[in-house]
């Protein structure tokens, strides 16, 4: 009698340490409980620590609070300017009501999920590539308002959503590449352009000052030559100096016009004498009727005698 007496009494603190395991439950920092009774939810959310529990009507689910990273598979769509793309993101969200997480959607994170990629296909649609490829904070902020409106109602709320990558065609990146290419020669034309519009301004400047300086010109020229030197060239050029040329066209005296009077006793300049067209000519053989016969000056002996007898008359 005392043996079955103890078997029981063994047997019931037993079934007791495994009432009492089954009726405690521990929540960590980061979670929070919600306990159904009989399906019901009980008032109060059990915070981090020891939780107990009913061990059979009782059932406790805890829901995890922090930051959950969910990516977002690639999207395929048509932007607004017609180019086919491929777009995925990433979702950044956590649960702020663990009661409506667990009672109001029958899981979030796939809800969640699938709201996400709805909402990344109409940004494809209503975007155009540029946008896509150098605006994506204004598109991650309408990105992130499409996706936090219902879930606001699921007790989740998104923190923050941006695209990943955004993949191209292989002939718009190659139409792309060309385009840079061609803007990249265009900026550097201008910049050429521009380079050699200061030069310009400079040298003619400089022009200016040495045509009133002509001491500036013959330090330049020097300059210069000192230049070539420091070549170690064989042959050394000399331009001849141009204010030597202004001074012999200052100092040469005006060419006599061709309608001079026959007074002053000048002849033209490319007037030949017979005698010298002659001389040109073979000699023996007799000058051919062609070449003009240009009249002698007179002598000055005739000139002389002339003016006698106008002196006489």
């Amino acid at each position: 009698m005392t043996v079955y007496l103890l078997i029981l009494v063994i047997t019931i603190m037993v079934l007791g340490l495994v009432v009492l395991c089954s009726s405690l439950r521990v929540v960590r920092q980061f979670e929070r409980g919600v306990v159904f009774r009989l399906g019901k939810v009980r008032d109060g959310v059990q915070g981090p620590g020891l939780a107990v529990i009913a061990p059979v009507v009782d059932r406790l689910h805890k829901v995890n609070m922090q930051i959950v990273t969910m990516p977002i598979p690639a999207q395929e769509g048509i932007t607004r300017d017609n180019v086919t793309v491929k777009v995925d993101a990433v979702v950044y969200f956590r649960v702020t009501d663990p009661v409506r997480a667990l009672v109001d959607v029958q899981n979030y994170e796939y809800a969640i999920g699938q709201v996400a990629q709805a909402s990344l296909r109409s940004i494809i649609g209503k975007s155009e590539l540029d946008d896509l490829l150098s605006n994506r904070e204004r598109l991650n902020q309408g990105l992130e308002l499409m996706i936090d409106s219902p879930a606001l109602g699921w007790g989740v709320h998104i923190d923050r959503v941006e695209i990943k990558d955004v993949a191209l065609p292989e002939s718009m990146k190659r139409s792309m590449s060309r385009q840079a290419e061609a803007e990249r020669e265009r900026r550097s034309r201008v910049i050429t352009a521009e380079g050699e519009l200061q030069a310009s301004e400079k040298l003619a400047q400089a022009a200016g000052m040495m045509t009133a300086q002509p001491a500036a010109l013959q330090l330049r020229l020097l300059q210069t030559m000192v230049e070539v030197a420091a070549e170690k060239n064989s042959t050394v050029v000399l331009p001849f100096p141009v204010e030597l040329l202004r001074f012999l066209e200052r100092s040469t005296p005006p060419e006599p016009s061709t309608g001079a009077s026959p007074e002053a006793g000048s002849t033209p300049a490319t007037a030949l004498t017979t005698e010298v067209i002659t001389e040109r000519i073979s000699p023996g053989v007799a000058a051919p009727e062609d070449v003009p016969a240009v009249a002698q000056p007179p002598s000055p002996e005739a000139n002389g005698e002339t003016r006698t007898a106008a002196g006489h008359g």
